[in-house]
């Protein structure tokens, strides 16, 4: 795929490669792949840009602490670095820390690379999964050997290496021995991205070493781990919704209430048919509070 260059030269159009119609079509959501991106050398991840970057950034679009983490981290005692962000970014290379700017579609130039990169998955995704929305953008500034904890995310996913290197752990998101379906319904109400990990749980990863140029896409709700290698590393993360999967977000969310009141409902995607029994109540109690409030 080439890459054209639009009016601000630091910006690229059509950044993403070696995407394979085939494996996309029989893995998207489903399971792990790799993908090609052109970004490894884009000024927009140079340190400087993100201190710049952090500088425009709201605080609540920022998380950073120490990396030298367990990989069962309870997240009620993640600990600080005791840095600035300025100086976590500056010093990353020294300081031991992990840090994310959430949301960076907030700035215009990182917007419109979001949406070049989005805009390539979009022709494989839509129709497999229709209704590609709330695109958002997450980059990823970790020094040498640092550890993301094992957890899970609500989004489709891909994450793209740009500097430095990483070794991904992720899990099957079907897998109920590593991701019981209590805990599935507990994030999806309200709890913590972070899960506990038991040692039963080894070998039971498929391993990815992620270089520079090299993406990987991550199943809604899969669940992973992630090691630095010996270097700084920078990764992009480029995340989307779509009708599908906030659908399986608000039926693990009614299972859970109904799970409360003392019933067992059937697991998400057990029953097509429950699923969409449950899915079409949902929708007529959002009608009805919606004709509620426009009555007023």
């Amino acid at each position: 795929m080439n890459t054209l260059v639009c009016d601000s030269p630091d910006l690229v159009h059509n950044p993403l490669d070696a995407i394979d119609a085939e494996t996309f079509r029989t893995h998207f959501n489903r399971k792990p792949f790799k993908i090609g991106h052109q970004l490894a050398d884009h000024e927009l991840f140079s340190l400087a840009r993100l201190v710049e970057l952090a500088q425009r950034l709201p605080i609540g679009r920022m998380e950073y602490n120490a990396g030298n983490l367990p990989v069962s981290q309870d997240p009620r005692s993640t600990p600080s670095n005791g840095l600035s962000t300025e100086e976590t970014i500056r010093r990353i290379e020294e300081c031991q820390s992990w840090m994310v700017l959430k949301n960076v579609e907030v700035d215009p130039d990182y917007r419109e690379l979001l949406d070049a990169c989005l805009d390539a998955i979009r022709p494989y995704s839509e129709p497999l999964a229709p209704g590609m929305y709330q695109r958002e953008g997450f980059i990823f500034i970790s020094s040498p050997g640092s550890v993301t904890p094992f957890h899970i995310d609500p989004e489709n996913n891909f994450l793209l290496q740009i500097r430095g290197t990483k070794e991904v752990t992720l899990f099957d998101a079907g897998d109920r021995t590593v991701l019981p379906e209590s805990d599935i319904e507990a994030f999806f109400t309200g709890a913590h991205r972070n899960l506990v990990y038991k040692d039963e749980y080894n070998g039971r990863g498929e391993k990815f070493d992620l270089l520079p140029g090299e993406g990987l896409h991550f199943p809604v709700i899969a669940p992973h781990w992630v090691q630095n290698g010996p270097a700084v590393s920078i990764s992009f993360s480029i995340t989307f919704r779509t009708a599908d999967s906030e659908s399986r977000a608000a039926l693990y969310r009614l299972n859970s209430r109904l799970r409360q009141l003392g019933l067992r409902p059937s697991p998400v995607g057990r029953s097509p048919f429950r699923d969409a029994l449950k899915v079409g109540i949902l929708n007529a109690g959002r009608k009805i509070r919606g004709s509620k409030s426009r009555s007023y």
